[in-house]
């Protein structure tokens, strides 16, 4: 028998539609269209939509840095402050997914990490902030 057994919590699939929508709720005043990912504590996507008009390329980028936030346990834009500095070279993972354009940011509950959110299609900083926004009118932080 297994014992002392660890579990995790995560982001349900509930939460992470809320999430989608309201990234997208706030966008619309923006009148901007963005792709927005979610994943689960070990970066994996739970759930994913792309606004009609998003850029192509919005599409891999929100999903890289969901994936990034969840697997790092930090904000893309940390990451990528330290890759700029060359202090946490790129090249070091090894992983193609791995990101560092800001927004994409964990959803820490209790201490952990339970998932992240990826938001792509505006600038840097409104992908952060829309991301934080859905975090907070889901999860309340």
């Amino acid at each position: 028998m297994i014992r002392n057994m660890k579990t995790f919590a995560k982001v349900s699939a509930a939460e992470a539609q809320q999430l989608i929508s309201s990234a997208f709720q706030a966008t619309l005043a923006m009148q901007a269209n963005i792709s927005v990912a979610v994943a689960g504590p070990d970066g994996e996507l739970l759930a994913f939509l792309r606004m009609d008009g998003a850029n192509g390329a919005s599409v891999t980028i929100s999903q890289n840095k969901a994936y990034t936030a969840a697997r790092d346990r930090c904000t893309t834009e940390s990451l990528g402050e330290k890759i700029r500095k060359n202090a946490y070279p790129i090249g070091n993972w090894g992983d193609p997914k791995i990101t560092g354009f800001g927004g994409g940011l964990p959803i820490v509950q209790n201490g952990e990490v339970i998932g992240a959110i990826g938001v792509s299609g505006l600038e840097e900083s409104e992908d952060i902030q829309v991301a934080q926004k859905a975090i907070d009118l889901v999860f309340g932080n």
